[in-house]
């Protein structure tokens, strides 16, 4: 019999039939508590997730390139599998800085097949937040993904621009951004957590900006925003923030 030619495809095929050999079906229950939508798990660990997912693109790239990884992770993130989809993130994780505008276009458009919180992080904070905060002109599509009708990339708005901020880039940018999102009165709770997410952590890098800015956000801002934004600020300047917080 003619062995098979090794194709993304092939490959992805491999890694599936991977993760439901080393399953969990106990630990696969236990996930779905973390859900309010239904979730389809194998029940992995993530940290097991990880090295394999690690191991397999160090014996992938000694044959193929990066590119070949990245078809593969493309095949991956289509399924309806959560650990398919954190096992794509994996594969290219710590990986951005060889990928370019293609690659950047191809997971943001990953956006649209995201099923949960859990996948749709992996992707936003672990490969669209460093390609943004290595070239700040990808900031673009981020007000293009906070006006989307899709949870998910108004979420990812918020979310790819936590690595950039870590290192004190984008405060213009984080304003905007909010300002955009409270405006428009956003009430999905994802999206709301995102932003509280991405507040949070422009107080913790940048707290003499951030401090100035909450206060003047905090009559307009939902209190699910602005509890997630004080979380790391002193205890006398979360009470001051939330003073007047919104009922």
């Amino acid at each position: 019999m003619r062995e098979r030619k090794f194709t993304p495809s092939v490959a992805a095929d491999e890694i599936r039939q991977l993760l439901k050999d080393g399953r969990s079906t106990k630990h696969a229950t236990s996930v779905q508590w973390f859900f309010k939508e239904e979730i389809q798990s194998h029940g992995w660990y993530t940290a097991a997730l990880r090295k394999a997912a690690v191991e397999c693109r160090r014996n992938i790239v000694r044959e193929r390139d990066i590119d070949f990884v990245v078809q593969v992770a493309d095949k991956l993130f289509s399924g309806r599998i959560l650990e398919e989809k954190i096992f794509a993130v994996f594969l290219l994780e710590n990986q951005t800085k060889h990928l370019g505008d293609r690659e950047f276009r191809l997971f943001a458009s990953w956006l649209d097949r995201v099923s949960s919180w859990a996948d749709h992080d992996a992707l936003a904070h672990d490969l669209l937040a460093p390609m943004v905060a290595a070239d700040p002109k990808r900031c673009r599509e981020v007000f293009r993904w906070a006006k989307s009708p899709n949870r998910w990339r108004r979420r990812a708005a918020c979310v790819a621009l936590i690595r950039g901020q870590r290192e004190q880039k984008f405060f213009a940018q984080i304003v905007r951004l909010s300002n955009q999102l409270l405006q428009n009165r956003d009430e999905d709770d994802m999206v709301q957590k995102g932003l509280g997410w991405l507040l949070r952590e422009t107080a913790k890098a940048d707290p003499k900006r951030a401090v100035p800015f909450l206060m003047k956000i905090r009559k307009k801002a939902p209190r699910l925003v602005l509890r997630t934004a004080c979380e790391t600020l002193p205890v006398a300047t979360r009470k001051q923030i939330l003073h007047h917080e919104k009922s």
